[in-house]
């Protein structure tokens, strides 16, 4: 049995870097104008539409499993139920959505490569990115390009140096906040195993012979990763790291596993949670 942690509270997970990549976002001038205009010209509507058009919908009696997962995902990170579908797509994924009506989108490859415990944290990492707040921003940052096209940075007043430093603090924002949701995917599995196998069978794909995957090798992986000296990190970070969304699936893992012996998720499952 999952214990339902009611009352909590998205601080209570929230990291550090997300915090302080969030702050340095927030300083950049040219974000308030980004996010008026992305309501203004009714992009989060239309993601919505597009997303409601090109997927099915999860209930009752459609993909009713999932749904149920979904579901307890919901009542132990107490959050309100977004609206949850499927789409087909070979790239194993999802995602969530919508800022006036929040949504989470599997991809159906994903069903293929985790059984029901892994997805427990694939849904509970979406649903710590609705409860955290950061649908907004990456919703933003997934126009963010062409929106800045489309209004033309000149009617800011600001060159490509300002816009660069809003891309690049977008990004770096973005992959802390994929540590924040990993510890909420945690939170709602309530199984370190089965959380980090899900990040390792993200990364390793639908496959065959997935039966052959090991735990504990891919953390010996992630440590080895995360003890490469600081010239190699830097060639890492020029050579495009700097612009991804996402952190590497083994430094994920890890980040994960350091938290868990942290002692912090034990104290939030034990109700140790108000901040």
């Amino acid at each position: 049995m999952r214990r339902r942690l009611q009352g909590l509270r998205a601080e209570a997970f929230t990291s550090d870097g997300d915090r302080a990549a969030l702050q340095a976002l927030q300083k950049i001038p040219l974000l308030p104008q980004i996010v008026q205009k992305f309501f203004e010209l009714g992009f989060d509507r239309r993601m919505y539409l597009v997303n409601m058009g090109s997927s099915v919908r999860c209930g009752p009696r459609q993909f009713r499993t999932l749904y149920g997962i979904f579901r307890e995902c919901c009542a132990v990170l107490d959050v309100p139920e977004p609206e949850l579908y499927v789409t087909g797509n070979p790239f194993p994924n999802a995602f969530a959505g919508g800022v006036e009506r929040p949504y989470i989108t599997v991809h159906s490859s994903i069903l293929d490569a985790m059984d029901d415990e892994h997805l427990h944290h694939l849904i509970g990492h979406e649903l710590g990115h609705i409860k955290a707040g950061h649908v907004l921003y990456k919703s933003v940052a997934a126009v963010l390009f062409p929106l800045l096209e489309l209004v033309g940075r000149r009617t800011f007043g600001l060159g490509d140096v300002a816009s660069m430093g809003l891309l690049m603090a977008m990004a770096q924002w973005s992959r802390m906040a994929e540590l924040t949701a990993d510890r909420a995917g945690l939170l709602a599995s309530q199984n370190l195993h089965a959380s980090i196998e899900a990040n390792l069978r993200l990364c390793a794909g639908p496959n065959r012979f997935a039966n052959e995957l090991d735990r504990e090798e891919f953390l010996m992986q992630a440590r080895a990763y995360q003890d490469a000296g600081p010239v190699d990190k830097a060639l890492l970070f020029l050579s495009g790291s700097a612009a991804l969304t996402h952190p590497m699936p083994v430094h994920r893992a890890k980040e994960l596993e350091r938290w868990a012996n942290s002692g912090a998720y034990d104290r939030i499952l034990a109700g140790d949670y108000e901040v």
